[in-house]
């Protein structure tokens, strides 16, 4: 039996098909990626607690761009309520930011083509 030259055993050094496209695939998804990364970390995501008395404002890259407390919000005798809204709208950001991220990959991953691996 002839021995296959090249790269892997196939002839002309070259992947299979399959093979390539899944390569084409996965350098297609790291460029998407990287371009959704930028724009997450720039876009802006607002928390808010207390009907609004406490308002947050964070990037996609986890960056606090503002906070805002109504002064009824302020009471010098309850500063752990105070605690408890800040507290409160910075994890629904953060779920906000979380959320974003992970549509995003979904989206993404959505595009790739695992079924023609044969594991």
């Amino acid at each position: 039996m002839a021995k296959r030259g090249g790269y892997g055993g196939y002839p002309g050094g070259g992947m299979p098909g399959n093979m390539t496209n899944l390569m084409k695939q996965a350098q297609r998804m790291q460029r998407q990626m990287e371009e959704q990364q930028k724009e997450m970390e720039n876009k802006e995501f607002e928390g808010t607690a207390g009907g609004g008395a406490v308002k947050l404002v964070m990037t996609g890259g986890r960056v606090v761009k503002s906070l805002e407390i109504a002064p009824e919000a302020v009471d010098p005798d309850d500063v752990e309520t105070l605690q408890d809204l800040i507290i409160a709208a910075m994890n629904e950001v953060l779920r906000k930011v979380e959320d974003a991220n992970g549509s995003a990959m979904e989206d993404m991953a959505g595009g790739l083509d695992l079924g023609s691996l044969k594991f």
